[in-house]
């Protein structure tokens, strides 16, 4: 039998969420065993405790089902009114979890497509969308867009006819991925090995100048973990000594992460507005809510002190990255270019189960200084545009960038940034990334611990 850890991680996990709420009991002990009986009473006891819609959501006798990952689906809320089916809750190895929100590293090839822009059609090239750098990928040469021609022999109208791309997603290290790719030089074979490498969170940034001469600091943040604070901290202090007029936060891939580190972040762009301020509330369900409703506040860091804020954005920026622009919009003005954003305005406090899973189900959702949340929808972008593969982030030239660009010196949206785009991504795209479908991992969630 495993040591059965769940209970003191959780309880750790509160003392460290942040400003507000925290008892440190929990009505709800350790599975007794790692026997599948053991652990779907503890599942089903767990969820009717801590689910955010504990007593909306069905309850079932755990006996019929084989595992925890089969009655997993059968606990998790069926929708109602404004509120969408829960198609956000997960499980994952534990493993798996603290190597991402712990370690910020990851395995796999280091390899991402942009399959969800031309879902449905496959008569339209594949192409990379990011490549780790740390990663195999990046090794033998892979980069942003590079057409993808076939892996594994599956040539990329199957993939994008079949919605599937789980060939990107290896089981174990040293797993082996044969793809064929085309790009200027023409096409080439080679083999990517997956690796656990580490992240590079904030893997783009740059001093620029707007073609009507402001000066623009622009950072991209992918995952909200805790490594990405140091690199963004030394840009917001390049950014303020260079005196930017204007700032452009790349989230257009960020599928969320830690709510502190998004509040961080945040906290960066007009401290003398905004330090002491609510970032974020996190309100639990009826029974939690007196001991565990917590607020985030805005940290005292330093900054360049700006009044907008240009964020770059589309269906994938997810939960914590959603939650960082609707904390900040009640203090400074947040400009969206690009596309939808997810609609995930709930997130974990991650429970391991201390059998090898880590159950991420829905706990809270999140409000900002105003209370204003339930945006299930997302956020429609100011100004519609293009995630432009031909250029790299940070290029000037790139189409979201440009697009801010051209709206920082007061110019109208360009009409060819809407023109541009394959097509929009339609709402059923937004949910693909919701439900994890489509692209792997897509989404990390929004975690308070």
């Amino acid at each position: 039998m495993r040591a059965r850890t769940g209970l003191t991680l959780f309880i750790a996990a509160l003392l460290v969420a942040g400003c507000g709420g925290g008892s440190s009991s929990d009505p709800v002990a350790p599975p007794l065993s790692c026997d599948a009986a053991d652990r779907k009473v503890w599942l089903r006891d767990y969820m009717r405790a801590w689910y955010l819609w504990a007593g909306l959501s069905p309850s079932p006798d755990p006996a019929p089902f084989g595992s925890i990952d089969d009655y997993f689906p059968a606990l998790l809320y069926g929708g109602g009114g404004a509120v969408p089916a829960d198609r956000f809750s997960r499980l994952e190895s534990t493993e798996s979890y603290r190597r991402f929100y712990d370690e910020g590293r990851t395995l796999g090839y280091g390899l991402s497509v942009a399959g969800l822009e031309v879902e449905g059609r496959p008569d339209l090239p594949l192409r990379i969308r990011h490549v780790e750098p740390e990663s195999d990928a990046w090794t033998h040469g892979l980069r942003r867009g590079q057409q993808i021609v076939s892996l594994a022999g599956r040539p990329a109208s199957a993939l994008i006819a079949d919605n599937d791309y789980a060939l990107l997603v290896p089981d174990s290290e040293g797993e082996q991925l044969a793809l064929v790719v085309r790009d200027a030089a023409g096409e080439r074979a080679l083999t990517v090995t997956a690796t656990v490498h580490a992240l590079a969170p904030a893997p783009a940034e740059a001093l620029l100048a707007s073609p009507g001469g402001r000066r623009v600091g622009y950072l991209m943040v992918k995952d909200m973990i805790d490594a990405a604070t140091s690199p963004a901290a030394a840009a917001f202090e390049r950014f303020a000594a260079a005196g930017v007029d204007e700032l452009v936060l790349d989230l257009r891939y960020n599928g969320g992460g830690r709510v502190a580190v998004g509040r961080t972040l945040a906290s960066h762009v007009d401290p003398a507005r905004t330090a002491g301020e609510v970032y974020a509330r996190l309100r639990y369900n009826a029974e939690r809510a007196g001991d565990y409703d917590q607020s985030y506040r805005f940290e005292e860091l330093p900054g360049p002190g700006l009044k907008r804020v240009f964020v770059l954005a589309g269906a994938r920026t997810c939960s914590a990255s959603e939650q960082l622009i609707h904390g900040l919009a009640p203090f400074v003005e947040v400009v969206l270019v690009g596309d939808t954003t997810c609609g995930k305005p709930v997130g974990f406090l991650p429970r391991d189960d201390g059998c090898g899973t880590t159950v991420s189900a829905v706990n809270f959702d999140s409000v900002n200084s105003r209370d204003e949340g339930g945006y299930y929808d997302g956020f429609a972008p100011h100004c519609a545009a293009a995630d432009d593969l031909d250029h790299a982030l940070g290029d000037p030239a790139e189409g979201l960038l440009a697009t801010a660009l051209t709206l920082a010196d007061g110019g109208d949206c360009p009409p060819q940034a809407a023109a541009s785009r394959v097509r929009p991504l339609a709402a059923s795209a937004r949910a693909a990334i919701r439900r994890g479908a489509g692209e792997p991992m897509p989404a990390r969630g929004m975690v308070a611990d």
